[in-house]
């Protein structure tokens, strides 16, 4: 039986509606990519909560284009499809309550704290400062009317990546088997963050916030950082304050100005 193969995964899950349907390729260019192509076709009627998890992306990416690569075999590798209806100002609250969900499901598996650097960076500290064990991948559309139509959240999880075989990148990267020194089930670690993604959103879509328990697990707040919004204005450096409510991040700049960064990079000083 193929550790993460449908079978498997269907019977360990407790959830309600997200992994149904679950469906596992061996290998794909791309979970969000595939998820996308399934959304153009007009005869396309995937449910909210639908899972596409692979073993090995070819084309694997996170924020801003940047290249995303894991040894087959060795990772969570998923998107999972939603149809929210939210404004789309709103649309943050996705990456704010799954990275909550993925920690959750890490640290209650492997006993490891997880910090959340901003905007959806997943982070622990083996020994010698944070280092990335995870990331995240919103894309979405508007209908007609301007809200959030449709979301597809896309996670990578570093779990069994042996020391030896971590990405070089600019944030330097962990695994869970690397910070711990043993293997971990990942089809355990699956069936947790699933769980913990549906009960999270179902709070969020009944109008509960996430961001006051994001800003808890946020690394960023109170350090010195350089921000770079998407538009291409000058870098920003300053002390990062906080977010607002919709989890763009507040940074008092060296001019004592407080900036709003919606999206962009921010990098820890």
């Amino acid at each position: 039986m193929i550790e993460l193969g449908e079978t498997a995964v269907r019977s360990a899950l407790t959830t309600q509606w997200i992994g149904h349907p679950y469906r596992y390729f061996a290998s794909v260019p791309s979970t969000n990519d595939l998820l996308k192509e399934q959304i153009r076709d007009a005869a396309s009627t995937l449910p909210a909560g639908t899972v596409f998890l692979t073993d090995y992306q070819s084309q694997g990416r996170g924020r801003l284009n940047r290249r995303w690569l894991a040894p087959a075999g060795s990772s969570l590798l998923l998107s999972v499809l939603f149809w929210p209806d939210w404004p789309t100002e709103q649309a943050h609250w996705l990456t704010m309550l799954t990275s909550l969900a993925a920690a959750e499901a890490m640290e209650t598996v492997t006993g490891t704290t997880v910090g959340v650097k901003w905007p959806n960076d997943l982070m622990i500290w083996p020994k010698d400062g944070w280092r990335k064990v995870g990331g995240l991948l919103l894309e979405g559309g508007m209908g007609e009317d301007g809200r959030l139509q449709h979301a597809i959240m896309g996670i990578g999880l570093n779990v069994n990546i042996p020391p030896a075989q971590l990405p070089d990148a600019a944030v330097p990267a962990t695994s869970l088997l690397a910070a711990g020194g043993q293997s971990i089930s990942r089809l355990l670690l699956l069936a947790a963050f699933l769980q913990r993604l549906e009960t999270r959103y179902e709070l969020a879509d009944g109008g509960q916030s996430p961001q006051p328990d994001w800003n808890q697990r946020l690394i960023t707040l109170g350090e010195r950082v350089q921000a770079t919004n998407l538009g291409g204005e000058r870098p920003i450096m300053g002390i990062a304050e906080g977010t607002d409510g919709w989890g763009r991040l507040l940074v008092r700049g060296d001019d004592g100005r407080l900036h709003t960064i919606a999206a962009g990079d921010v990098t820890l000083r």
